[in-house]
């Protein structure tokens, strides 16, 4: 959130330093198919990364799909350690009421019941007891890091299972005081979160409750490891993340050469309207028609990154390249959708009684937290929009009399309140032009963002009518334009190669379309 006065950036949370040189590096080809036509004619892409293939297709074995599965996963998983700086491993913890977790739950039960009862027999039974530490010790050790030598050898010597076994037959093993001493070793090696349930084992005095609450302590600290790991190499992915997806992408299109084929469909959809558009252009009376124009790859991918923020992501598969983010992507349409609503009502609310609300900006913040509020869950299933308009409607018409109350203004009237909650209520009726201006405006906003040469970092300027959510739609944007240009660097070569395709061939049939003799 940027601070009174500030602009809010674009790109500062970008993985690299070098951002800008790889992606000039990666969508060089898109710039010099706009100076020069002629490299359609070459064939310097790779025979895996082009979309159209004059092979026969092959058979993909189970080993060649297992395969591309695996890099698809680590790829995904080092894509989400390099961009989301909240990410992190969690126990997958089973519903208490599930199948699955009464069976845990009776299961782990019966265990300890039978290790309490061992160790309350006469003579106890100590061999389950046993292993438990030998477990121990293997946990403990893998905590350790490769200089800890004399830690190392004192917990080898202190849970050692044979000595352990030895003191058993003598009846002299203390397992209260190894249970202390794992307590004790256990607080030296534990992140400071975890200080607390350090304690709690200290202040446990039953054996069995104590060996129990140490396995769970022990779970707790080896998910710290792992996130501390994820942390650790988070700085290393961020500086390595181009090329190693590029990289694991790769694999996977020589596994599965059909890996491009909905990132084709994706961007020949955008050729086509392009098309279309240059096509009416063309028939305007008074339109200059002296050369047929060319398509510019990066209008054509810009415009396929702008569906993105329109795209049905329940049930429409994303391109394979944008899989990675499309998470990223629903979470941020979603926001955009109740952002473009609440701009709506603030519009309506303007153009039918800003003449008596005019000057009290904080009613303004009052009804933009009130539409945030009853919008929320808009794009959970139930949600009745058409309702939670209304009821916008209504406590808008109560907040703004309340507001001319308190001034010694008059009230709005019935008529002029129904008008308003009408108006509110049609805002989810398909054509509507309220939304259609305001959906349009954010769109020409979002362009523009990616229309921004590297250099120039600052975000644009706001088309009017969008100023009541300028901060929230700075924010977003900032959020698609880090995706997007980082999606160009990974994918660049790939995308260029499909735009080399796609638009050679509408070229060629144009040029057929012309030399033809008419009929």
């Amino acid at each position: 959130m940027p601070f009174n006065g500030e602009k809010q950036c674009v790109g500062e949370d970008h993985p690299s330093d070098s951002d800008s040189s790889r992606f000039s590096e990666s969508m060089a080809s898109l710039s010099d198919y706009e100076c020069s036509r002629q490299s359609f004619t070459s064939d310097s892409s790779s025979k895996s990364s082009s979309p159209v293939s004059t092979s026969p297709p092959r058979f993909v074995t189970f080993d060649e799909v297992m395969t591309a599965a695996r890099n698809l996963s680590n790829m995904t998983l080092a894509h989400e350690i390099a961009v989301n700086e909240n990410f992190e491993l969690k126990q997958d913890a089973l519903p208490e009421n599930s199948l699955a977790g009464r069976v845990k739950h009776i299961v782990h039960q019966a265990f300890w019941d039978v290790l309490e009862s061992e160790l309350n027999a006469d003579p106890p039974e100590y061999e389950h007891a046993i292993k438990l530490f030998e477990e121990i010790r293997e946990i403990l050790l893998s905590f350790l890091t490769p200089g800890g030598n004399r830690l190392r050898n004192q917990i080898c010597e202190v849970l050692d299972t044979d000595l352990i076994r030895q003191q058993t037959e003598h009846s002299a093993v203390d397992i209260q005081g190894l249970a202390n001493y794992v307590i004790s070793t256990m607080g030296k090696l534990c992140a400071p979160v975890r200080d607390d349930d350090i304690r709690e084992l200290k202040a446990t005095s039953n054996v069995v409750e104590l060996l129990r609450q140490i396995f769970h302590v022990l779970d707790l600290m080896k998910m710290d490891m792992v996130n501390f790991t994820i942390r650790s190499i988070r700085p290393h992915l961020q500086r390595q993340l181009v090329e190693y997806e590029r990289t694991k992408f790769q694999e996977i299109l020589e596994e599965t050469p059909s890996a491009l084929d909905q990132t084709t469909e994706w961007i020949k959809e955008s050729v086509n309207e392009e098309l279309l558009s240059i096509s009416e252009t063309a028939l305007t009376p008074g339109a200059e028609n002296s050369s047929k124009p060319s398509l510019s790859p990066t209008v054509v991918l810009n415009n396929s990154y702008l569906k993105l923020l329109q795209w049905d992501y329940q049930k429409k598969d994303l391109p394979e390249t944008l899989v990675t983010d499309g998470a990223r992507l629903q979470e941020l349409t979603e926001k955009l959708n109740q952002l473009k609503i609440i701009a709506c009502l603030s519009l309506i609310t303007k153009n039918m009684v800003g003449a008596v609300t005019e000057g009290f900006p904080q009613l303004a913040d009052r009804l933009k937290r009130i539409s945030a509020v009853l919008l929320e869950g808009m794009n959970k299933q139930p949600f009745n929009l058409k309702e939670a308009l209304n009821s916008i409607g209504l406590q808008t018409c109560v907040e703004v009399n309340k507001t001319l109350t308190e001034r010694g203004l008059p009230t709005l009237n019935a008529e002029v309140q129904a008008n308003l909650i009408g108006q509110f209520s049609s805002i989810e009726e398909e054509d509507n032009s309220i939304w259609s201006l305001i959906d349009k405006r954010i769109q020409l906003y979002m362009k523009s963002l990616l229309c921004l040469p590297s250099s120039q970092k600052c975000m644009p300027p706001v088309p009017g009518g969008l100023t009541v959510i300028q901060q929230e739609l700075e924010a977003l944007g900032s959020q698609y334009a880090n995706i997007v240009n980082l999606n160009k660097q990974v994918y660049g070569p790939f995308y260029a190669n499909i735009l080399r395709k796609l638009l050679f061939i509408e070229e060629t049939m144009g040029k057929v379309n012309a030399s033809s003799p008419p009929n």
